[in-house]
């Protein structure tokens, strides 16, 4: 017997979460996401090809924003962890101080060295394998060309000849006053002068003007790093992204005409730009159940563009607008937010997470073939 056909109100109310005053409603999936009982929703790929979206709203090397459309909760929640915490990334991880006579103690400054973001040669930093840390007790021996970068940090701050008796600006008074992370210096070894050359690009902070700490004369820092790859799961400072999160995309329904001063009044309870005003035409005045008889030329709240909103739910805390507005978000679009440190650029760290991804279930499905067995 086949399966009774879906009425479209039914499948709008599935993709729906309804957003009320007080209380947000269909939250819940399905066991199955995307299975109900008595009908066929069997896995296919020419339908997922059809159904599934990609769209980019903005691509900067440090900031994009795009939306995912027709996948499950649970898919695109694995893309924001693994962007967060399994893509692997190039950080500061040992700090020996030769000399440090600054008023910062060692162990502060050594934590803000591991959290500058660096960045270069990106065919480099994929070379680099990873380092494998002693265990406790164990001597310090696994070093070597491939898997640690050496950073340096010699700095000294002196007086400045010529400087005015008056003058009362640090940064002319004296030399090296303070200290950036443009004053760390890249000493490559082995193969690592071919893959981070001066034309492929050094190993560098992304923003060379992190302030690192300030000195007075007298006071030195002498210090050498030791980078490795990591993954955020380890550490914050491994993190590739500053931050990667989504959302759901809004859905804001008119029921019944808003117009006139309700209308002013209902586009100021959303971010410019959400709800547009209109005026009514001849031809909607003149037709029958449609809400505006006899109101033509009177100005009416319409949508145009849901994707700005916030959900503040402002709207519904007006009695005048009770009955007339109903919101919600769409549960299968998901419009992520993707911030770069700058060691890759945020579309290359999204496609790195699905690859990341793919390679979890490659090796799923290997083990349980090996269950199986």
């Amino acid at each position: 017997m086949a399966p009774a056909a879906i009425s479209q109100d039914e499948l709008y109310r599935r993709k729906i979460v309804g957003v009320n005053g007080e209380t947000v409603t269909n939250v819940s999936s399905t066991d199955y996401p995307g299975h109900y009982p008595g009908e066929d929703h069997a896995w296919d790929i020419e339908r997922f090809k059809h159904t599934f979206q990609v769209e980019f709203h903005h691509n900067e090397p440090l900031n994009a924003s795009f939306s995912l459309i027709g996948i499950d909760a649970s898919i695109a929640n694995a893309f924001r962890r693994i962007l967060l915490a399994e893509i692997p990334t190039l950080a500061i991880e040992y700090v020996y101080v030769h000399n440090n006579t600054s008023i910062v103690q060692d162990e502060v400054l050594s934590h803000r060295l591991g959290l500058v973001p660096l960045t270069g040669n990106p065919e480099g930093l994929n070379w680099l394998k990873w380092f494998k840390k002693p265990a406790e007790g164990e001597a310090h021996t696994g070093s070597s060309d491939y898997n640690t970068i050496v950073l340096k940090l010699q700095i000294e701050c002196t007086r400045a000849e010529g400087a005015q008796k008056d003058e009362d600006d640090p940064a002319k008074l004296y030399n090296n006053a303070h200290v950036y992370a443009k004053d760390l210096t890249f000493h490559p070894v082995g193969r690592q002068t071919q893959f981070f050359s001066e034309a492929l690009g050094p190993i560098r902070p992304v923003n060379p003007e992190i302030l690192l700490a300030k000195m007075r004369p007298g006071q030195i820092i002498d210090m050498e790093m030791h980078c490795i790859k990591g993954i955020g799961a380890d550490h914050a400072k491994f993190s590739p992204v500053a931050t990667a999160s989504y959302r759901l995309l809004p859905t804001i329904q008119i029921l019944n005409p808003i117009l006139g001063v309700d209308a002013k009044k209902f586009a100021r309870c959303f971010p410019k730009g959400v709800i547009g005003l209109e005026k009514v035409t001849d031809a909607e005045a003149e037709k029958d159940g449609s809400g505006y008889e006899g109101q033509a030329g009177q100005l009416k709240a319409v949508v145009k563009n849901t994707f700005k909103d916030t959900v503040s739910r402002e709207c519904l805390r007006h009695d005048e607008f009770i009955g007339k507005v109903k919101l919600g978000r769409v549960r299968d679009h998901f419009i992520f937010s993707v911030e770069s440190t700058g060691q890759q650029n945020s579309d290359v760290l999204f496609l790195e997470s699905v690859k990341l991804l793919k390679a979890k279930c490659i090796r799923l499905k290997r083990n349980l073939d090996n269950i199986i067995r």
